[in-house]
Parts: C-alpha cells; structure tokens; sequence
C-alpha cells in the first residue's frame, strides 16, 4: 500500500516547528488528505493555531490529548552560520527544551497520542567513511552525533506511553533547504568539489520526506529510522548534477582544511560528513521512495522552485 494512502478516519495531528521548511510541507500533505492539523505556535496564532512556549516549558496537555500524532520539528536551525559557541548552545537548549515540553504535556495527557515522531538527524552517526550504516549501528562522534544522541533520550522519555519514532532525517534536497546556498554559488559559477566532494552525502528529497513522515503516523514503526534516500551520494553528485542543469561550470574547488577554517564544527559536520545510512526499516515496513536517486531529487526541487 503506497504510503500517502489515507487508511482510515480522519486524523488529528499535533505539529511543532510547523512553520519551517518540513513543517509546512507536511501541513500541506495532511490538510490535502483531510487531516487536521494543529500548528503549535510562538506567536501570532491563526485560526487553529495553538500558542506554547517551550523555553518556559508551557503547553497544555490538553492540546495532545487523544490526538492521533504528535510531530516534533522544533529547534535552532543547523542550516544557521557560523557556529558560535552560544550559537550551538541555542541548538541544542531548544531541541530539549520544545521535546521535553512535548513529551511532558504527552505523559500528562488524560488519552496519550497514538504517536509520538520526534525528529533527530543522520548527524547522529557522525563522519563514517567507507561504512554501511543501519538503525542499529552505533552513534558517531562529533557535536551533531552529541546533539542528536540527547534529543532522542528525550525524545523516549515519552516511550512508556506512546509509540515513539525517532526520524532521523538526512540532507532535505529542496530549493529553500540545502540547494539555497548551492544554488547561489552555481548560478555565480563558482561552484565546486568541496573538500574533495567524494564524501557521501545522506540526503533525501521533501517529497519522500514528508511521505515517509506519513507513513511513520500511519504504521506501526518505533524507535530509530532513517530517513535518507536509498541511493548513495557524493557531495559531487549532487553538486555536478545541479551544475549541469543550470548549465553553469563545476571546476572551482574548496579545499577541506580551507572549508573547515572558515567553518568549524558545521564544516566537519554538515559539509564534510561522510555517511551512508540506509533507510533500512522503512525499506522493510514497505515504504517505496518516488525520487530513488539524488539526482531525480534536485529535479524535482528545481521543478518545484519554478
């Protein structure tokens, strides 16, 4: 059964960080399903909309109450440079502080969601050259493994009263996400091989993204899955691909240690990580991907964009 198939009644779903790039889009897949979807907000809350406040550790629980799914996108954005030691303070206080809110206000729930997914990110293997990687291999090293490693320990806080899924989300392939920046430097044709580009890259388009999120409300699954893309990739392949569509050249290299200057810890992490996770669980529980490479994957974020 295709995975963006409505199985049964109408759904009520909880959405934290509704408002970013993953957030919104899985809005718009529910709501088109007929689903309600409740956004928890900071602010200025439109009609349906529920006001929090995870800093001071303030939400209702009444909000999840017999709520179908409860979905945890919020927290500081990786995407923000550089990484200042306060900044990645702030990523890591605000991913515990929205998902031990969440998980608080789940525990007090007279009727506890039937789902709790919690997102984490493929950063938790950390950098694994030449390795296969599955749910079950070992966190990594490195400031995102440590990031991911707390988020999902709070995350299973919740694991003796609901199902808990841990979405560990590879690079989101999309105009507004990791092409923004790429996209500027090829359209400028000052892109290239960073670090050496032969650095696999677990990435995944928003479209299976948010279908495979779907499928997590809608299954039974629990504990850690992958979500990237069932294909590996290079750094190049992506990047080459994206140059060639844009007709625009792929020859300036960015050195490693010159990347990793100027960018720390986000180098080593975001740019520079080498890993292959493979969406192992969700291949099993019958999930079928649409863009089964990277490169169908920037095709549709540049169909998208148009």
């Amino acid at each position: 059964m295709a995975s963006d198939e409505r199985t049964d009644a109408v759904k009520r779903v909880v959405i934290a960080g509704a408002s970013g790039l993953i957030g919104s889009a899985l809005t718009a897949a529910l709501r088109g399903r007929g689903d309600e979807v409740v956004r928890l907000v900071r602010s200025n809350p439109a009609p349906g909309d529920v006001l929090w406040d995870p800093a001071a550790r303030r939400l209702d629980p009444a909000v999840v109450d017999g709520a179908t799914a409860v979905v945890n996108f919020s927290g500081a954005s990786i995407g923000r440079l550089p990484w200042t030691p306060g900044y990645k303070r702030e990523i890591l206080a605000s991913r515990l502080a929205a998902t031990s809110t969440l998980v608080t206000a789940i525990r007090a729930a007279a009727v506890a969601p039937e789902v709790f997914v919690s997102s984490s990110a493929a950063g938790f293997y950390g950098s694994r050259p030449n390795e296969d990687l599955t749910e079950d291999s070992a966190r990594g090293t490195g400031f995102l493994s440590d990031v991911t490693a707390e988020w999902e320990r709070t995350a299973l806080r919740a694991s003796d009263v609901t199902r808990v899924v841990l979405a560990r989300s590879g690079i989101v392939v999309a105009a507004d996400g990791v092409l923004k920046p790429l996209l500027i430097l090829t359209r400028a044709g000052i892109s290239g091989p960073l670090g050496g580009g032969r650095q696999h890259w677990p990435w995944v388009s928003l479209d299976d993204e948010v279908r495979a999120i779907v499928h997590l409300i809608d299954g039974g699954l629990s504990g850690p899955v992958n979500i990237t893309g069932p294909t590996p990739a290079t750094a190049n392949d992506l990047m080459r691909h994206l140059a060639s569509r844009m007709k625009r050249p792929f020859f300036l290299p960015a050195p490693a240690f010159a990347v990793a200057a100027v960018l720390g810890d986000a180098a080593r992490d975001l740019l520079l990580v080498d890993q292959r996770p493979a969406p192992e669980r969700l291949l099993g529980d019958g999930f079928e991907f649409r863009h089964t490479t990277v490169q169908r994957a920037v095709d549709a974020a540049l169909r998208q964009r148009r």
